[in-house]
């Protein structure tokens, strides 16, 4: 992959600056793009790579992002998007403009140069109820808030490109990443969250009853799908889900995580409305098609990420 360019949108973000990562290992030269409203600079520090680049500006924005866009440009992985559930229902607008007209824009510059499109979409689209032994990537889709109704908007804006201009398209999602770099504030992930509460020995706060589960996901197995799932050919026209395969419940998330001498309390629910209640991956698919597998375990993954917010080291 040493000869390629690909344009990363999101650069900046949680997931983003991992998918930068895996990339700048692989040798490939990286355009990235970020407004810095959820990203961050110090994200990307330690990427003092001639090979990395980042323009700041905004998704929205048609001639910001086309302006990235050349035919020496191989692919564009998409991550850049309004993601918080909480203000998606407060402002349902600003998630629509983002994730939807900015989507749009990226379409757009890859019809124009015929570039492939890895597009990050998100496991929170699926109907959550009934969902048995596993999501897979032909579970009924049903978003309960507007950030979820706007990343299928985006998803199904990008499938009718590859149906109606040929266009490579691959869409993926996630569940719930990870790791170092991430928010420990509301819009954060709730394994970081506890974990930043737990080592400055705060209570860790579980909304509601804490029997709702996850399906944890390490950072680094995020970013090596995202890059394999975009490169890969047998992937294109295909919606594919990357999980561990494995629930645990918060209750039992937070037990893992407390040390001695940190309490665990539940509280009421924020915005009960859309709180999913069981989240599990079926990833055969990811198996099947691009021999992807998580490598890193919950308490392995739980301990790096100590290990990084004590001492900065990821």
């Amino acid at each position: 992959m040493s000869e390629r360019t690909v344009v990363v949108t999101g650069a900046a973000g949680f997931i983003g600056r991992w998918v930068v990562s895996e990339l700048l290992d692989r040798g490939v030269t990286i355009r990235g793009l970020d407004d810095f409203s959820n990203g961050s600079r110090e994200n990307i520090a330690e990427f003092d790579d001639e090979r990395f680049s980042i323009v700041d500006g905004d998704v929205r924005d048609r001639t910001v992002v086309e302006s990235l866009f050349d035919d020496e440009v191989d692919a564009c992985i998409h991550l850049a998007a309004e993601i918080d559930v909480q203000e998606s229902l407060d402002d349902p607008m600003d998630h629509f403009q983002t994730n939807v007209v900015g989507t749009q824009n990226v379409l757009e510059a890859c019809r124009e140069q015929e570039t492939r499109l890895g597009l990050v979409g998100t496991c929170m689209v699926y109907d959550m109820l009934n969902a048995g032994e596993g999501i897979d990537e032909d579970h009924p889709v049903k978003p309960a808030s507007p950030y979820a109704g706007s990343k299928l908007a985006s998803e199904n804006m990008a499938e009718s490109y590859y149906h109606g201009y040929d266009l490579p398209v691959t869409i993926l999602r996630p569940f719930n990443t990870y790791g170092p770099f991430q928010k420990t504030g509301m819009a954060g992930g709730v394994v970081s969250i506890f974990v930043d509460r737990d080592l400055d020995d705060r209570t860790l706060k579980i909304f509601g009853d804490g029997t709702q589960t996850r399906d944890l996901l390490y950072a680094t197995d995020c970013a090596r799908f995202i890059v394999d799932a975009t490169f890969s050919d047998d992937t294109v026209g295909e919606v594919i889900n990357a999980g561990t395969g494995e629930e645990i419940s918060i209750n039992d998330l937070a037990d893992l995580v407390a040390t001695e001498g940190t309490d665990i309390e539940h509280v009421e629910h924020h915005h009960p409305q859309s709180e999913v209640q069981r989240l599990q991956c079926d990833p055969s698919k990811a198996r099947d098609l691009l021999g992807w597998t998580p490598e890193v375990s919950l308490q392995e993954g739980v301990d790096r990420l100590r290990t990084w917010m004590r001492n900065g080291e990821p």
